[in-house]
């Protein structure tokens, strides 16, 4: 009787343990983060304040495009009105005739993940001291990256509604009953998709590029740098891509 007393004791002990450890392990953070205190949110400032600077660019380089066009276009006006005709022909390419109303939409998606990504790897965000944690591309973090491709998700769902109405969510029965789940899980993994290689692949960039400098001199990671800017600039345009895909699926009501 003892023994098995003491050998039940040794199993609540092991298991309070494990808990214990348990835990502890979940308030451990990979990296550290300053916080900002907005109502009653916990934010990284960190992306706030690197998100501030990538929207102070965008909307300085449209106040330049737009300041003073010219009948002759001059080079900058020519390079903006290039990079307006390529993301009209992508969501042209992807969503169909009615793609005038999501160039916008599709546009500052491309616009935006574009610059935060070269960002990372452009601007001396080092140099800038912070009390916690680092400044670094807004794409290095996942919840920038969640964020977009959740306003992706949302933007699907309202063009096929817009559309077809209550008769949109047919797609999930077709074309048989029996892809019900499948179809519904779908809609997670998309978000889940796009999510996560937009932040894997920035974060793995920044990465190989710091170890890189740390260990051999700082003329050899030039060529990993340019094509971190070359697989950033391709990261853009897939995701952006991808989003008018959805939206013009979601419309069109095949898959």
């Amino acid at each position: 009787m003892n023994v098995l007393f003491c050998s039940i004791n040794t199993l609540l002990l092991c298991y309070i343990n494990t808990r214990k450890g348990l835990y502890d392990i979940s308030g451990v953070e990979v990296g550290q983060h300053l916080y900002w205190q907005i109502g009653g949110f916990q934010v990284h400032a960190q992306v706030i304040i690197t998100s501030w600077v990538v929207i102070a660019i965008l909307l300085g380089s449209a106040i330049i495009a737009v300041r003073n066009p010219q009948t002759i276009p001059t080079d900058s006006q020519n390079f903006f009105e290039y990079v307006l005709e390529f993301i009209r022909d992508v969501s042209k390419t992807q969503i169909g005739e009615e793609y005038g109303p999501w160039v916008p939409f599709i546009g500052t998606l491309f616009l935006f993940i574009f610059v935060s990504n070269w960002s990372g790897a452009l601007l001396p965000w080092k140099i800038i001291q912070l009390p916690h944690g680092e400044l670094a591309a807004p794409t290095n973090d996942i919840n920038t990256t969640v964020a977009l491709a959740l306003l992706t998700s949302v933007a699907y769902f309202y063009a096929g509604l817009n559309k077809k109405g209550l008769g949109y969510f047919g797609k999930y029965i077709q074309p048989t009953p029996i892809l019900l789940p499948i179809n519904i899980l779908e809609d997670f993994t998309k978000p889940l998709s796009l999510s996560f290689r937009l932040f894997g692949n920035i974060l793995a960039d920044e990465l190989v590029v710091v170890v890189l400098v740390s260990l051999v001199p700082s003329v050899v990671p030039i060529p990993v740098m340019l094509l971190g800017l070359f697989t950033s600039g391709i990261q853009a345009l897939i995701f952006a891509t991808l989003a008018a895909a959805y939206i013009g699926e979601s419309m069109e009501g095949h898959h």
